[in-house]
């Protein structure tokens, strides 16, 4: 049975996209040499953040988009044995379409 997340506020889970097993010269890296991809797909998304006049404001991207964000961004997690990230939606830096 899949666990259900639900981000809080701001927040929004993403799938982050595999790393390459190759260079394009046909290379092929060890784990340790692998550099995290800076995009992935957005899994679920909070409620928005809450402005100071206590309105939400809602969210720029959705579930289902394939986003770039910064390199150091987020919290690393793993849910149902899956590896997601963590984070606030302004360190998501573009939707890719």
């Amino acid at each position: 049975m899949a666990t259900k997340v639900r981000p809080l506020n701001d927040k929004v889970l993403i799938e982050r996209a595999k790393a390459e097993d190759k260079t394009k010269g046909g290379i092929i890296l060890p784990d340790s040499s692998k550099e995290k991809p800076k995009e992935g797909k957005i899994v679920a998304v909070g409620q928005g953040r809450i402005a100071e006049n206590g309105e939400r404001i809602g969210f720029q991207v959705k579930a289902g988009d394939r986003v770039l964000f910064k390199s150091y961004a987020g919290t690393d997690v793993k849910i149902d044995g899956k590896d997601y990230i963590l984070m606030s939606e302004e360190e998501v830096l573009a939707v890719i379409e």
